[in-house]
């Protein structure tokens, strides 16, 4: 009896613990963020991650002066990590995909960019193709990169074929219908 009392105890307490993880992601506000990236009325946050990683860029010739080298991205590489730290998916591409620990797994459309700062990638707004698989990403409609910290291309001259990779750091908070 004992036991059963005390097992019931820890399952409440895991449901409870639940809740409160639910209605904190549920609040996250997009006050700050530019109108372009902000996720349409009708969605609530389901994952919020953060992503640390490296953007690679290969030097190529310019599509309007081909005698002419520029940097292009060439894709993402990033571990995500959950707000505890611990890992709990990949960001890489192309095509850029987000692949929870679980599994699950989709790609995105970009849908909207807006300026994040000197040095730092743009803000970024995805609406989330189908997933593949089943687990955290199931259900998930859009994706926001927000809280950016480096990643953008050098400024440096290049040589045609070149690739070098950028840090960076950004939250990508997921979004499903509720």
């Amino acid at each position: 009896m004992q036991s059963i009392r005390k097992s019931g105890l820890a399952a409440l307490s895991l449901v409870a613990l639940g809740a409160c993880t639910a209605m904190a992601a549920g609040t996250y506000s997009q006050a700050d963020l530019p109108p372009p990236i902000q996720v349409p009325a009708g969605n609530a946050v389901a994952w919020e991650t953060v992503g640390t990683g490296d953007i690679t860029y290969e030097c190529k010739a310019k599509e309007n002066m081909k005698d002419q080298t520029e940097w292009v991205f060439a894709g993402p590489k990033a571990v995500l990590k959950d707000r505890q730290g611990r890992q709990v998916g990949t960001y890489y591409g192309p095509p850029a995909t987000w692949e929870a620990n679980d599994g699950s797994k989709l790609t995105g459309t970009q849908v909207a960019v807006a300026p994040a700062g000197a040095g730092n990638l743009p803000y970024q707004l995805v609406r989330a193709n189908p997933v593949v698989g089943s687990g955290a990403l199931t259900g998930v409609t859009h994706i926001q990169r927000v809280a950016l910290k480096g990643g953008v291309a050098p400024q440096a001259a290049c040589a045609a074929g070149q690739k070098t990779t950028v840090p960076y750091q950004a939250d990508y908070i997921f979004w499903k219908a509720g």
